[in-house]
């Protein structure tokens, strides 16, 4: 019980510390750009409406989990191929190497050229950025692979796909996963970018109408309320890694507890 308590007290000891000097910095502001935080808050519960949240939250939700998603199994099938085959590694890495050094946002025009304006394409803008760190811990991961415990699966005539699921992926597994935790943020942000082009509805949409109307306490909210579905996505994905990692944390805590 004790450690819960000063876990939870390490999480939001710091977001508490930045609100209050938020709101002591901001309390005598006069300037329209720059509203007290009392302001914004006061304005959030009548911006963000159960109507509201169904008709461009859960959008932006919906997408992301679907760029995210189709990032993710292609990062690591791809990774998984390119990591194994000493080959494949040598023919890809000049092209994965010029296509990762280009910002996710530029292909936004050239998306919508193939893709047209509607949820496909957000879709495909937020995959296209997030399968980088994926695909490339990926490939890391698998490169990783102890010898030792490689030759020993080879010696007992484990190969394949059984080799692939008892092997292979448990061992990059770690690495994997810090590569969907670096996609995550990755995708909130190009969520954020592709709903700013020819969309509707959105968080992205709703903070730009918002500015472009100089409802700026409103805007602030879509702000907030931005950062508040990162923390959320954050803390879930933590409570999934945990559960997947179960193994590997245990492994890591009894090695410290080693003499």
């Amino acid at each position: 019980m004790r450690g819960l308590v000063v876990r939870l007290f390490l999480a939001l000891a710091l977001p508490a510390l930045l609100v209050a000097v938020w709101w002591l910095a901001s309390d005598g502001s006069t300037n329209v750009y720059w509203p007290p935080l009392r302001t914004v808050l006061a304005a959030f519960p009548d911006v963000w409406t159960g109507e509201r949240l169904r008709g461009d939250v859960l959008p932006s939700v919906v997408r992301l989990a679907g760029g995210y998603a189709a990032a993710a199994v292609a990062g690591v099938a791809l990774g998984t191929v390119i990591g194994t085959h000493q080959r494949v590694r040598a023919v890809c890495e000049p092209v994965l190497e010029f296509l990762r050094a280009v910002p996710p946002p530029v292909l936004v025009p050239v998306v919508m050229l193939f893709a047209g304006i509607g949820d496909a394409m957000k879709v495909a803008v937020i995959a296209s950025g997030c399968v980088w760190p994926v695909l490339l811990n990926t490939v890391e991961g698998v490169r990783a692979l102890d010898a030792v415990a490689a030759e020993t699966a080879r010696s007992y005539g484990i190969t394949g796909a059984a080799r692939l699921r008892h092997l292979v992926l448990p061992s990059a597994a770690p690495q994997i996963f810090a590569g969907l935790r670096q996609a995550l943020s990755v995708g909130i942000v190009l969520m954020v970018i592709s709903e700013m082009f020819a969309a509707s509805n959105g968080l992205g949409f709703t903070i730009v109408q918002f500015q472009r109307g100089f409802a700026i306490p409103d805007m602030w909210t879509g702000i907030l309320l931005l950062g508040l579905l990162g923390f959320v996505l954050s803390v879930v994905f933590r409570l999934l890694e945990r559960r997947a990692l179960g193994w590997y944390h245990g492994l890591r805590a009894s090695s410290r507890r080693s003499p």
